[in-house]
């Protein structure tokens, strides 16, 4: 496959988020293991027991919060890194005025804000399940459900997780990459960016119409039917933004 051409706000982050995607699949799994341990095949299933379950599962919550902080940091911060350095290799063309810009940016409080956010999406994927199989078991007492079939769904609900904790992988990935572009943009002067699809096949047509537009930073353009933002802050999002920076 081509590789794409080296822009100023292009920042690769297939692999960390390749890596961030694994951490929260493992988090999914166990979420998985402490479900399907919790009632036996067959077995009739009381909004008692699955209450016991939810409160199981926001005990594992408040258990990964140290982890989840520890893992949104390293995210963040690879990216951050990887972020620069894609300044940095543009910065040989904007001044040495500029570059001192650009490295004094303020992008701590980005980071910061972002990592907080991270925390709280992945300490929700084992209240989120919770919240699942109440439902399901809901449904049950007013359906009529056998309760094999009910266990089957139950039981399927590792596999949800682990497809939620793919989805905040690839969507916050980008979306910090994004933002951090952005926040720097801002502080050397920027009012306005070029969208910039990843230019392969699985581009959605609605992002495909914006490719090679200028769009402001103060006002996203519609991406999505109902849904405005800039590119990669919307999930699924591989696009990024491409800095008009003044004399540049």
């Amino acid at each position: 496959m081509r590789r794409p051409e080296k822009r100023l706000g292009l920042v690769q982050t297939r692999r960390i988020e390749a890596r961030y995607s694994r951490q929260l699949r493992y988090i999914a799994n166990q979420i998985g293991k402490i479900v399907n341990g919790w009632f036996p095949p067959d077995s009739e299933f009381d909004l008692w027991d699955v209450a016991g379950l939810q409160d199981a599962l926001l005990r594992y919550s408040q258990r990964i919060r140290p982890w989840a902080k520890a893992t949104a940091a390293r995210m963040s911060a690879e990216i951050a890194s990887r972020e620069r350095r894609n300044w940095s290799r543009h910065s040989m063309k904007l001044g040495k005025g500029m570059q001192r810009e650009i490295n004094n940016a303020p992008i701590g409080q980005t980071l910061q804000n972002f990592m907080n956010e991270q925390v709280e999406l992945i300490t929700s994927l084992p209240i989120e399940a919770g919240q699942r199989v109440h439902k399901l078991a809901l449904e049950n007492r007013s359906s009529g459900v056998r309760a094999s079939e009910l266990a089957k769904e139950i039981m399927k609900t590792g596999h949800v997780t682990e497809s939620r904790a793919a989805l905040i992988a690839r969507t916050e990935t980008t979306r910090v990459a994004s933002a951090l572009t952005m926040t720097r943009a801002l502080h050397v002067g920027s009012e306005s960016y070029i969208w910039r699809t990843a230019g392969d096949s699985d581009v959605r047509p609605s992002h495909k119409k914006l490719n090679g537009k200028v769009f402001r930073w103060d006002d996203p353009p519609e991406c999505d039917p109902g849904h405005h933002a800039h590119p990669g802050m919307i999930w699924n999002c591989r696009c990024y933004p491409e800095p008009i920076i003044p004399d540049f």
